[in-house]
């Protein structure tokens, strides 16, 4: 019991750090830089900064009072442990944004650089809280309830949608196009942030190898790279002939010596490399359960 107490203690410790983190470069990115550069980053943020442009709305309150209804929509779909800490972050992001970054300077300079440092920050915080299992709230609380309900639906293109609907919306708002090109600029730098610090850090290549040598292959490929292959056997669908596939995790360095390894042992193996976001076991990021 004394032990469960502890896990759960340290748990919530971490969830709060990672909260005061990803909650203050969110902030930085959307207060510091978006604002006074005048465009919409997409999603609920964007619709924020509009606001608060038209009519002088707090950032924090007016993202909060936007995100009540989608969490009513979507708290069946969500579950209660997302729901509790995507509340608890967007108390924290809610703090900042009305308390603490309207005191501090923002950045007036070039708009180009503060489109692209709102979107790094941005997608940082973001992918802080996601981490955790946990959200800034948005469209996040929207892709769930309708994976469940419509799962053919591509969400993600609905989510895209919604995005640009905002961007344009910048148009509008601010009165130029810049704001939304500016605005488009955001939205990618937040996606590959995001990607990168989710993915990046675990991100590999899985080598497919079919050739007529395997042992031989394999044995090359782990005297020249250190790394194991497994070894299947199939049957080429044309030919009829038995071949022998290889698969091998590495990663992205190791992944041309590989393939060199393979042609060493076999000129005509067939290679394809594939990217992989994460990979785990032996020799890469070990398994465990989530905190």
């Amino acid at each position: 019991m004394r032990q469960r107490s502890w896990d759960r203690g340290k748990g919530f410790a971490v969830d709060l750090a990672f909260d005061l983190g990803g909650g203050l470069l969110f902030a930085a990115g959307l207060s510091m830089f978006a604002a006074p550069a005048e465009f919409a980053p997409g999603g609920i943020s964007g619709l924020v900064l509009i606001l608060n442009h038209l009519w002088h709305l707090p950032l924090g309150l007016t993202t909060l009072a936007l995100n009540l209804p989608l969490l009513l929509v979507s708290l069946r779909a969500v579950g209660g442990r997302f729901l509790i800490k995507s509340l608890c972050t967007m108390g924290v992001l809610t703090g900042y944004l009305d308390v603490i970054f309207p005191h501090l300077p923002q950045y007036t300079g070039n708009a180009l650089l503060a489109a692209l440092y709102s979107g790094v920050l941005i997608g940082a915080g973001m992918a802080f809280f996601y981490l955790r299992g946990s959200s800034s709230g948005g469209t996040d609380f929207l892709v769930v309830p309708i994976k469940k309900r419509y799962p053919h639906l591509p969400v993600g293109k609905v989510v895209m949608v919604f995005d640009l609907a905002v961007i344009l919306l910048g148009w509008a708002a601010f009165g130029n196009l810049d704001a939304v090109l500016y605005g488009l600029i955001s939205v990618a730098a937040t996606s590959i942030v995001i990607d990168k610090i989710l993915y990046g850090v675990d991100a590999g290549k899985l080598v497919l190898i079919i050739t007529n040598r395997g042992k031989a292959v394999a044995e090359g490929i782990s005297r020249r790279c250190a790394r194991g292959a497994t070894l299947v056997s199939g049957e080429g669908a044309y030919t009829g002939s038995e071949r022998q596939i290889l698969l091998c995790a590495c990663s992205r360095a190791e992944a041309v010596r590989v393939r060199a390894a393979a042609w060493e042992e076999d000129q005509a193996a067939f290679v394809m490399i594939w990217e992989t976001s994460e990979v785990f076991g032996e020799g890469f990021r070990p398994v465990q359960g989530e905190a």
